[in-house]
């Protein structure tokens, strides 16, 4: 009986999009409110641990000038974000990557995208994020 779906999977190119699947941090033991405060300064981590990170605040994006609500831990990631050393040579591929994608809302981008951003090589970035393993939740859109 014919599917509709590939028999099968194609192989991510340069040009595939990839994105944060939150859905696979639903699933993962590992929590993401816990990875996404390693990616804060100290100082940020110690200021969260003082207020209701429940609480939501009005963040206006300087680009686009559009509104989102966001609660305590996301605005800290916007705030360090705007940091120059928020994404740097130090930081490892996986984790700048995730930053990349932190920092612009998650919209998907592809290798070459990524490689601008964090100024590492698209095809390592390719490789790196194209196998069966998934890292943090990094993986091609699955529309592509």
């Amino acid at each position: 009986m014919p599917t509709d779906k590939p028999s099968v999977l194609i192989k991510p190119t340069l040009d595939t999009k990839f994105h944060i699947d939150y859905t696979w941090w639903e699933r993962s033991p590992e929590d993401l409110n816990i990875y996404m405060l390693s990616h804060l300064l100290p100082e940020q981590r110690d200021q969260l641990s003082q207020v209701d990170t429940s609480e939501v605040v009005d963040y206006i994006d300087a680009i686009t000038g559009e509104v989102f609500q966001l609660d305590q831990l996301q605005l800290a990631i916007q705030v360090a974000a705007e940091d120059q050393n928020f994404i740097n040579a130090q930081t490892s591929l996986v984790d700048s990557v995730f930053r990349v994608f932190l920092a612009n809302g998650n919209l998907p981008l592809n290798s070459r995208e990524l490689a601008e951003r964090t100024e590492r090589p698209a095809a390592t970035i390719l490789k790196t994020f194209s196998t069966m393993r998934i890292y943090k939740g990094i993986r091609p859109l699955e529309n592509e």
